[in-house]
């Protein structure tokens, strides 16, 4: 599930360097819960936590039906 995610990753990574971020997998449990590091500007922005779950948490689950959360570590 693993390189699944990373793929689905790669889809966003462009938007979010596009804003001077970046996102990095940290972990993919067994359970589906995926743990991300949200990096550059969208490290610090106040709006991560909705571009993690309106964006990032949201296309994961649309394309892995496995993914059951995503946290950002």
């Amino acid at each position: 599930m693993r390189e699944k995610v990373e793929q689905v990753l790669e889809k966003l990574r462009p938007r979010l360097q596009a804003d001077g971020g970046d996102i990095e997998l940290v972990d993919v449990s067994s359970d589906g819960v995926v743990e991300v590091r949200l990096t550059g500007a969208c490290g610090s922005c106040p709006m991560s936590t909705y571009t993690l779950k309106l964006g990032v948490e949201q296309q994961l689950k649309a394309e892995i039906p496995e993914v059951k959360e995503v946290k950002q570590v």
